[in-house]
């Protein structure tokens, strides 16, 4: 990333000045930076400049992707809204100066890609097995991510479940207002 670093993108920014070997003054600022979250809203955000790659658009798409690939098919429309947000997003970044354009699109492009490589990579088998055809199996990471993806069997059936186990008594109240809500209107039926 330091290599594409470019200057920053809008004139909003309050830029505080270099800081030329004052070690303690670099921890101290990394020290603001951290406490207000690097937002600049709560003026943490003094350190100026921008590189050819956007995490905003980054987050924005890859949880796009993972809503639409691992939430049910029938639920086209909460897929609609959740693209609808992660493009409206998308435009605030550009419209508001956070990123250049270039950013935004390298940002898309590469991640993008790289889920749907890994899933491709995830979900075929013949690519799991290193050989001779499987030039994937060359990339230094391969390795990595065999180990990931060692005990997955081809692709993994959309199943949801709660990670956590509820207590018992955690809905009960809530099954007891509709039987009630349930039972008063059957009374009302009974009673015409």
């Amino acid at each position: 990333m330091y290599v594409t670093t470019l200057p920053v993108p809008g004139m909003h920014f309050q830029c505080a000045p270099k800081l030329n070997g004052d070690s303690q003054a670099k921890v101290q600022r990394i020290l603001q930076l951290i406490s207000g979250g690097g937002l600049s809203i709560t003026g943490s955000h003094i350190l100026c400049g921008d590189f050819l790659f956007s995490g905003h658009t980054v987050i924005l798409t890859l949880t796009y992707l993972f809503i639409k690939e691992y939430s049910p098919r029938h639920f086209w429309w909460y897929h609609l809204i959740c693209w609808c947000m992660s493009v409206a997003g998308i435009i605030c970044i550009l419209v508001g100066h956070e990123h250049y354009t270039v950013d935004v699109v390298i940002a898309y492009f590469i991640t993008t890609r790289l889920f749907w490589w890994y899933h491709a990579m995830a979900n075929e088998k013949n690519l799991k097995i290193s050989s001779q055809t499987n030039f994937l199996s060359r990339a230094w990471w391969y390795p990595i991510f065999n180990f990931f993806e060692k005990n997955v069997q081809g692709s993994i059936p959309c199943s949801f479940s709660w990670p956590i186990t509820w207590p018992p008594g955690c809905f009960k109240s809530s099954c007891k207002k509709y039987s009630r809500v349930q039972k008063t209107g059957e009374d009302n039926e009974k009673s015409t």
